[in-house]
């Protein structure tokens, strides 16, 4: 694997993409779920299955990937790099571990910190 980008942009950049895509992989999910429901609950069409379903697994791969380069830049532990890897599976879980890092100091880029590499930075209840 590559060595993680060094300059405080590229880190910033990486962690606004995280951000974004974190929001994204969640409203994918409710644009599919509430598209389920007007499928099998209301007898409606399967258009909005196929088209949230397509943006949501775009946006799950996408998200996947940006949370293993997020993982590396912020030498996060392995607890962490997993939470945020799992956090895509269950709906909504991406924007409950973003908030969740953003409040530990998981996303920040502070000059001499270890960024969120060590175990007092683990998220909570998580």
């Amino acid at each position: 694997m590559p060595a993680p980008p060094s300059s405080p942009a590229a880190r910033a950049r990486i962690r606004t993409a995280f951000r974004v895509l974190a929001v994204v992989e969640a409203l994918t999910w409710a644009g599919l779920l509430a598209s389920m429901g007007w499928h099998y609950l209301l007898d409606g069409s399967r258009h909005g299955i196929e088209v949230f379903g397509a943006l949501h697994g775009g946006a799950f791969l996408l998200y996947g990937a940006v949370a293993l380069l997020t993982w590396g830049v912020q030498r996060w532990s392995w607890r962490v790099g997993v939470l945020a890897l799992g956090a895509a599976v269950p709906p909504f879980g991406t924007v409950v571990f973003e908030v969740l890092a953003q409040r530990r100091g998981l996303l920040d880029d502070r000059p001499g910190a270890p960024a969120g590499g060590g175990r007092t930075h683990a998220v909570r209840g998580a």
